[in-house]
């Protein structure tokens, strides 16, 4: 059985994107992968999410959070919204403006009113995986896991990391963030003392 990885080229990562802003646009998928990419929830606590966890229809805004307790933990999790996921949200909302507060984010387009499968977004990340030439295991959990990776090469510590994932130890966290040779090379090549 192979490990789920994350995408941890750059050119992939940006490839993998491409495929459903601009080779297949769909901004359905394009959202699921953005949220994926950028809040590290897991794919059950994604496909859960309803429009009015992430939209405000009384102000007619993109809200500021998310706020979501977790199917895995039960654990409260808040997540700011940033700016690639706002944009998203946007477009989508303007694709869909019938949508109400308790309508799925991620609808099945087969079963009306139901949200979008696991396998079926597991098909959505695969095809674009695909299309990116992208080698490794890739799944759903890999946008989380690809989360975590970018996170920790940008200077976010393992521990904070830690908290953002609500994992009980710092070994999972650790095992999450895939480091291979080729990232402790990268170390002792910028550390010169």
């Amino acid at each position: 059985m192979s490990t789920t990885e994350p995408i941890k080229s750059k050119k992939d990562l940006t490839k993998f994107k491409d495929y459903y802003e601009r080779i297949h646009p769909n901004s359905r998928n394009a959202l699921l992968m953005t949220i994926g990419l950028n809040t590290a929830l897991r794919i059950g606590d994604i496909l859960d999410l309803r429009w009015g966890d992430v939209y405000d229809f009384r102000q007619k805004s993109v809200k500021t959070h998310i706020r979501i307790h977790e199917q895995k933990t039960g654990k409260l999790n808040i997540i700011a919204i940033n700016q690639p996921i706002k944009k998203k949200l946007k477009e989508f909302r303007t694709d869909h403006p019938t949508m109400q507060k308790g309508d799925y984010l991620f609808q099945s387009q087969k079963h009306k009113g139901m949200a979008l499968s696991r396998f079926q977004a597991f098909r959505i990340i695969r095809e674009a995986a695909e299309y990116a030439g992208i080698e490794e295991h890739i799944s759903c959990h890999s946008l989380r896991k690809t989360f975590g990776y970018h996170a920790w090469k940008q200077g976010i510590p393992p521990v904070m990391l830690m908290k953002i994932f609500n994992h009980s130890s710092y070994q999972i966290t650790m095992r999450y963030l895939c480091i291979e040779q080729d990232d402790k090379d990268e170390v002792f090549r910028k550390v010169m003392l």
